[in-house]
């Protein structure tokens, strides 16, 4: 068996198409992660002010003279430190980038003309303690991750794709005819097309979090994703997590995701008659809930977002609600997505194995 899952694995990495698209995501990821370190700017509000690289260095000697816990005189301090000296032309304050740490203040104590609003750190987080410092290159590490795993698991298809369908009209006589045909190849092609899939959303997960750690170090990693700067969607996740453990939410959903698009390119693969068939099956049932018209006020929305696209785009899912012990509702997706590879390799082995060579 060891032999014949090697020989898979050899057959699903040797295809072309699946080295070039294995390629073009590593790429993808190191241009996306150096891209956004260098577009990234900040301004000290006296007189540092730079992009990418000095941009980082501003961020983080800001946010290590605030670090800690936050506290309203936290607050009252970076108000008057971060008071616009300008004239802000009608924009509301709450919308002022001058740094990730005056953004992230100024997104909830703010009034439309950069004064204190009145409310105190109590009456934003409740009784919860929040932790604060550099957080804006691992959030903004986790949002190329969205993009970067959402094609990603097309490249999953593209792979998984001619595992069972480019047999047909050509090999499959052979196989189902031969002694282990039924049983054991077909079982090395589901293991093999498994393994492949993981090796490689490891690989590609590994150097986005390199490269996010050769750009910004490991500090921030304990504060609270709650405090983030505006335009960051992590901070719809109301939910007093630190950038940590979002990242480690972050990384499960990936597999979850990959696993359930393995099992559902795999069924369609042993259905399909050819290879195109069977990728444009999967990535239309893939961005299937794409199109589904239901909200997240939804009583159904906690269903649909346990779909396998969800977990990639996954801050809907882990807003959805906290369990007992303060386990976020997204871990759901586990199952799910264990039943979804569950059913498709048994589909797909019973599909092939059935086939009527010709």
């Amino acid at each position: 068996m060891k032999r014949l899952i090697s020989f898979e694995l050899k057959k699903i990495f040797a295809r072309r198409l699946t080295q070039a698209s294995v390629a073009a995501i590593l790429l993808i990821s190191i241009a996306f992660g150096f891209s956004t370190y260098q577009n990234m700017y900040a301004f000290d509000g006296i007189s540092e002010e730079g992009a990418g690289q000095a941009a980082v260095a501003i961020d983080k000697a800001i946010a290590e003279k605030y670090a800690g816990i936050l506290t309203d005189e936290k607050v009252q301090q970076m108000m008057t430190d971060f008071k616009p000296t300008q004239d802000l032309h009608g924009m509301n304050a709450a919308y002022l980038y001058q740094n990730a740490m005056q953004s992230a203040v100024f997104r909830r104590f703010s009034d439309p003309e950069g004064n204190w609003n009145g409310l105190r750190v109590s009456d934003v987080f409740g009784e919860e303690e929040i932790r604060i410092g550099y957080t804006c290159g691992w959030l903004l590490t986790s949002q190329n991750m969205i993009k970067i795993f959402m094609m990603l698991s097309l490249v999953i298809v593209i792979m998984t794709a001619p595992v069972f369908s480019g047999e047909y009209g050509g090999l499959d006589p052979i196989i189902l005819t031969s002694k282990y045909g039924k049983t054991k190849c077909a079982t090395a092609k589901i293991i093999a097309s498994i393994l492949a899939s993981l090796i490689v959303t490891a690989v590609v997960l590994v150097i986005n979090l390199i490269c996010a750690f050769m750009l910004y170090g490991s500090s921030g990693l304990d504060c609270s994703i709650l405090f983030a700067p505006e335009g960051f969607v992590e901070g719809y996740i109301p939910f007093n997590i630190s950038c940590r453990v979002l990242l480690r939410y972050q990384s499960l959903l990936v597999f979850t995701d990959v696993i359930s698009v393995t099992g559902i390119t795999l069924a369609l693969s042993a259905v399909c008659k050819n290879q195109m068939a069977a990728f444009a099956a999967s990535a239309a049932i893939y961005l299937f809930p794409v199109m589904l018209p239901i909200s997240e006020t939804s009583p159904f929305f906690q269903i649909v977002a346990l779909l396998p696209l969800n977990h990639i785009q996954f801050v809907s899912l882990m807003s959805v609600r906290q369990m007992s012990g303060g386990v976020l509702y997204a871990l759901w997706a586990v199952p799910v997505a264990l039943v979804i590879m569950g059913t498709g390799m048994v589909l797909s082995h019973r599909t092939f194995a059935r086939h009527q060579v010709v």
